[in-house]
């Protein structure tokens, strides 16, 4: 067998292991940022006031129903995503949020603008991790260890999640 074949298949060897790793990496940024977007969403909703007064001097239309609409959706949201129900569409909705929370805010605004010329703006911003965690969900889904995975398993045998 020659060199160039002993690397490939170390190479596969390697990447299987760690396609091992695939859901219960999933699983922590679903337990994760499930608990913070819980965790946003109830301090929000205790504490509408003082969301929408900000979401006010922000000139969001409609402040008090934002406020309360974007305070439902992270804790219900989280708690979906949490568990792993309806995870790609949760996540889809929690992505949007996120990217108008950047959209929103004047300073987060120009950092999401600079993802491409000063990347450390971008992800140094505030709603740069939950924007990604739920990109990361939405595009790999939930992983082994997801009610949506049960359920697809259990109702769609044969079926590949």
């Amino acid at each position: 067998m020659s060199a160039t074949n002993r690397l490939a298949r170390a190479y596969a060897a390697v990447a299987r292991v760690l396609n091992l790793l695939q859901s219960p990496l999933l699983l922590a940024v679903r337990l994760y940022w499930g608990f913070q977007f819980m965790q946003d969403g109830w301090g929000k909703l205790t504490h509408l006031g003082r969301v929408t007064d900000f979401f006010t001097s922000l000139h969001l239309p409609a402040p008090g129903a934002t406020a309360f609409l974007v305070a439902s959706v992270e804790l219900c949201g989280g708690i979906l995503f949490f568990c792993g129900i309806a995870s790609r569409l949760v996540s889809l909705v929690l992505f949007v949020n996120m990217t108008m929370a950047y959209l929103s805010v004047p300073d987060d605004r120009v950092n999401f603008f600079h993802i491409l010329s000063n990347p450390s703006d971008f992800y140094g911003a505030t709603p740069y991790t939950y924007w990604f965690a739920a990109l990361l969900i939405l595009i790999f889904g939930p992983g082994w260890f997801a009610v949506d995975t049960f359920l697809t398993r259990k109702l769609a045998p044969g079926s590949k999640f």
